[in-house]
């Protein structure tokens, strides 16, 4: 029988390799943390290409696939090649502080952890509180790690170089922005949608928030949200295509380059160097 070990070293090589992430701090993440323990006991159910199987054999789940936390609620632990490309983006250095939101059970969180090794901070928020516990003790051998029980929106959050959004939302909350230090880096699936959306990496630079789209993604809504549109269309794909920053409205109010408008943010076509 091939050990749980030797099964996600195949599986850190696998997955970063999926996404063509060339950083081996990421792929020794992958290859520390043990899956198993931020799941549920075993049979597990593996979700692939949207077909489900019950599984005991722990290989299975050291794969790219979906592994239930909660299927009645939609619950999942993600799909690891996706978030080993998010990770790869945001790059997340050691001694930096970390903001998640949308921790789940901790996995990705303990992920994170180790890129920000002991010197730097993570701060993990998860509005469910069933998960939140789960989370706190799957996490307690990390101690650069706070685990909240609370939503991440409306709240002030300390100054972040990376914040982590695992959680879709309909436009980022403008103090996850205002928390961002100078080149801090924002990650979070914008889905102004029903279920569909993009993945968009925000920058803080000297200027503003400069935005990138990086992929199409489909995220469980994220529990808590505050953010509102003020009313009017939802920003088609050609908007959502064109946008290049995005700005708390009590920067800068929102004008002819918006293509998107919020309560609290906007989304601009204006590029941001």
């Amino acid at each position: 029988m091939v050990s749980a070990e030797n099964c996600r070293l195949r599986y850190a090589e696998q997955i970063v390799g999926i996404v063509g992430v060339d950083d081996p701090r990421i792929r020794r993440a992958f290859a520390s943390v043990p899956r198993e323990d931020f799941l549920p006991p075993p049979p597990w159910t593996v979700i692939s290409q949207g077909v489900a199987t019950q599984t005991g054999n722990i290989a299975d789940i050291y794969d790219n696939v979906l592994v239930a936390i909660d299927r009645a609620r939609g619950i999942n632990n993600g799909e690891p090649a996706l978030h080993a490309a998010w990770i790869g983006a945001v790059s997340p250095q050691p001694g930096e502080t970390l903001i998640h939101v949308g921790a789940g059970t901790g996995y990705y969180t303990a992920l994170l952890a180790h890129l920000v090794e002991l010197g730097g901070r993570v701060e993990a928020y998860e509005y469910e509180s069933d998960l939140a516990a789960w989370a706190c003790d799957n996490l307690r051998d990390y101690p650069q790690v706070t685990v909240h029980a609370a939503s991440a929106f409306g709240r002030p959050l300390p100054g972040a170089d990376v914040i982590y959004v695992n959680a879709g939302v309909t436009a980022p909350d403008a103090g996850w922005l205002q928390a961002l230090l100078r080149g801090g880096r924002l990650i979070f699936p914008w889905q102004p949608h029903q279920g569909w959306g993009t993945t968009m990496l925000v920058t803080r630079t000297g200027r503003g928030y400069r935005a990138k789209q990086l992929m199409n993604v489909g995220f469980i809504s994220c529990s808590g949200e505050t953010t509102r549109s003020p009313g009017g269309p939802r920003p088609s794909e050609a908007d959502i295509a064109a946008t290049r920053s995005v700005w708390p409205v009590s920067e800068r109010e929102p004008d002819r380059t918006a293509t998107a408008v919020y309560d609290a943010v906007w989304f601009s076509a204006d590029s941001v160097e």
